[in-house]
């Protein structure tokens, strides 16, 4: 068995169970202290694999893209967070795994493509780390890496006004306005041996960082 598939196969009925818990009560909960609203969720695939891709200003931005839709999520976390052994645990049993930042984390990504292989949608938050101000920040190429890889579209999805919700260095969640707008679906182009050239990986970035700077600057206005 790879490592990839040895490493989800620990993921049990119990994961599972604490992931619904994570759903439908942390992420009811931040909807309802940000009084959420959501706009196209009919972008989001009902069935099949894809890569949620949302701009990143706070440490609620996973609960709020947890709520964009009922089926779930699989995440990448820092992989810091698994130095405290309950904290890891917690981000393991729903549905999280580690990365390590500013580095092309080999592992991270090979769990990525078996997720999707597995029909498993998918977050990566291409700024990266959480970023500060209106404007987004150059994009990590990794979403789009593996939605070309993985042959699966790229859904952006703009969030206003988390950064006020939970700023960084908050501890506590503050009750603030929070808008999410859900873009079109971006598919990757591959060749005809079903592979996406190099060319192509650069080219979905750059059209996911236009798409998210639209739908982040929307999503601004409507959570004042």
């Amino acid at each position: 068995m790879s490592a990839d598939k040895a490493y989800f196969a620990k993921q049990s009925v119990l994961r599972k169970a604490n992931y619904l818990w994570w759903k439908f009560v942390l992420s009811g909960l931040v909807r309802v202290i940000t009084r959420m609203s959501v706009e196209g969720r009919e972008n989001v695939p009902a069935k099949g694999a894809f890569v949620l891709a949302p701009v990143h200003r706070s440490y609620v931005d996973t609960p709020i893209a947890a709520g964009v839709t009922r089926r779930r999520l699989r995440f990448m976390a820092k992989d810091s967070m698994w130095n405290n052994r309950m904290l890891g645990w917690f981000v393991s049993s729903v549905g999280g795994f580690p990365v390590t930042r500013g580095t092309t984390d080999i592992e991270a990504l090979k769990r990525c493509l078996h997720l999707l292989s597995l029909g498993e949608p998918l977050v990566i938050f291409p700024e990266g780390e959480r970023k500060s101000g209106p404007i987004v920040q150059p994009l990590f190429e990794g979403a789009a890496y593996v939605a070309a890889r993985g042959q699966v579209p790229i859904i952006p999805v703009g969030i206003g006004g988390s950064a006020r919700v939970m700023p960084k260095g908050a501890k506590f969640i503050y009750p603030s306005k929070v808008r999410v707008i859900i873009g079109k679906p971006i598919h990757p182009v591959v060749n005809d041996n079903g592979r996406a050239p190099r060319s192509e990986v650069k080219r979905l970035t750059a059209v996911l960082h236009h798409e998210l700077q639209c739908l982040f600057d929307q999503a601004q206005v409507g959570s004042r």
